[in-house]
């Protein structure tokens, strides 16, 4: 299914093949990545438990993105609330404005299932551009506190600053 296009971008549903080149580009960039995580997800929406969606630009993957209608983990955890998941956008298809076009479909998808979303956002520096780019688009943080491997992280508690460390927030969409 086709969610976005216009003469450079075009927003489709995940497809297998998009997984190996996903995870190719991760790795050349730098990023520790598995085809595992893609092929979960491409397994979650064959199973109606999730949509997955990938960006391409001018004919070549750019990015991703996930929404999970009624999520299991997180802040919001069976509140039968849609969380956005693990969203990127390849780094040398960034400024093109695919990361608002991938969220905006996301939201829209979402909107489908409740007047809310929430997502959570990791706190290391990889992560500042996402961070900055879910408070223009008005999530606020959900008030709960740090979260680490899935659970709230105690004060003083240790935690180790990774993609497991995450602040949760949350939009309303109507």
């Amino acid at each position: 299914m086709v969610y976005y296009q216009d003469n450079d971008v075009l927003i489709r549903d995940l497809r297998e093949s998009d997984a190996r080149v996903i995870t190719d580009e991760e790795i050349a960039q730098g990023w520790e990545a598995s085809i595992d995580k893609y092929l979960l997800r491409l397994r979650d929406q064959a199973e109606g438990r999730s949509v997955s969606l990938a960006a391409e630009y001018q004919g070549n993957i750019a990015g991703y993105i996930n929404i999970y209608p009624d999520s299991k983990w997180g802040a919001f955890a069976n509140q039968g609330l849609p969380e956005i998941v693990d969203f990127g956008v390849l780094e040398k298809y960034r400024r093109h404005g695919i990361g608002s076009r991938l969220m905006d479909a996301a939201e829209q998808i979402a909107s489908n299932y409740a007047d809310t979303v929430y997502l959570g956002v990791g706190l290391h520096s990889g992560y500042g551009s996402a961070q900055r780019m879910y408070v223009r688009r008005g999530y606020l943080p959900d008030g709960s506190g740090v979260w680490f491997q899935d659970r709230v992280c105690e004060p003083y508690a240790s935690c180790c600053n990774d993609d497991d460390l995450n602040l949760y927030f949350s939009k309303k969409l109507r």
